[in-house]
């Protein structure tokens, strides 16, 4: 017999059979599109580590959501830029606060569109850090106070998922218990459930502006070299009831993700983070790759990993690019 029997280039001839046995689909509604809402009204100022990024007023918000609504995305995230802050993060809970409004104004203009609030304290305190500073440190069990109270008056403005990112113990637990008391039974909570201490922050940290003032967030974010603490972490929430959980960030932590999707099965998402998009902009803007297929191929290797859902600044695009 004639060797090579098997010639699996067959199936690689041309674009139609590719796409009839292609793996891992990638499709828009399974981008978010993270969004970053700031004081003002007629306002886009871009983030020079983020091209084509800006924080938006709120009239400019709902434009986007608008554009993320026609393009078929799975939702926008919301990430609150507020006018003041101070060492209580009182703005992150307040009912006239940045995100609460820009939340309101995006449900009486849009229907349709899935709102997700980012539940975190970094852009509203003074110091930049994630909770309660005490004795140089965060005090983890004051943090899940304010926690519950941001994700009880998100869900009243109207937000469809609330996302706890700032990786205190308890915090689905708290969230959970301040929710159903306050009636928000039927609020999602999507845990940024193994989120790492990364360097990939870096251009996130100028977009809302939420760089710490001192020290780092080590204590309370996940060491880069732990996967099996991942796994912990993800059972925790779920045991917690958090009805999704994410992998933060992406292609840095792939082989957690691909783990995480085989040990769990509630709904996983992957935030393909602000360091990975620079990096792609910046080398396509030097010429040393194609954007359009490496916004697509990054893309789809975080969901071959195992993702079911993707936040990514890529989103508007790669919907564009995927027809």
């Amino acid at each position: 017999m004639a060797f090579p029997i098997h010639r699996p280039r067959r199936l690689r001839s041309s674009e139609p059979l590719r796409r009839l046995v292609r793996e891992a689909r990638l499709a828009p509604c399974q981008l978010i599109l993270p969004l970053f809402v700031c004081p003002g009204e007629g306002v886009r100022k871009d983030i020079g580590a983020m091209p084509g990024v800006a924080q938006l007023s709120i009239d400019n918000v709902v434009r986007e959501c608008e554009q993320a609504r026609s393009l078929g995305l799975g939702g926008v995230i919301l990430f609150g830029i507020p006018e003041h802050k101070d060492e209580l993060a009182s703005e992150a809970y307040a009912h006239s606060g940045i995100t609460q409004r820009a939340i309101r104004a995006i449900k009486q203009e849009i229907s349709g569109l899935l709102v997700i609030t980012d539940v975190c304290n970094c852009e509203y305190t003074s110091h930049g850090h994630c909770g309660f500073v005490k004795d140089g440190g965060v005090d983890n069990d004051t943090t899940l106070e304010w926690l519950g109270k941001t994700a009880v008056s998100h869900a009243e403005a109207g937000a469809d998922i609330v996302a706890p990112s700032d990786m205190m113990d308890g915090r689905v637990a708290a969230i959970r218990a301040a929710l159903d008391g306050a009636g928000h039974t039927n609020t999602p909570v999507l845990s940024y459930a193994a989120k790492y201490a990364s360097a990939f922050y870096g251009p996130f940290r100028e977009a809302a502006e939420s760089a710490p003032q001192f020290g780092d967030r080590r204590g309370y974010q996940m060491d880069p070299a732990n996967a099996r603490e991942a796994m912990r972490e993800i059972a925790l929430d779920i045991e917690e009831g958090a009805d999704m959980i994410m992998v933060k960030p992406a292609m840095p932590y792939l082989d957690v993700l691909s783990e995480a999707r085989r040990r769990f099965d509630p709904p996983l998402g992957a935030y393909q983070v602000s360091g990975e998009f620079s990096m792609i902009m910046a080398a396509a803007s030097n010429g040393w790759l194609d954007l359009d297929r490496t916004i697509i191929e990054s893309l789809t290797s975080i969901r071959r990993a195992g993702a079911d859902f993707i936040l990514t600044y890529f989103a508007k695009c790669a919907s564009r690019l995927l027809g």
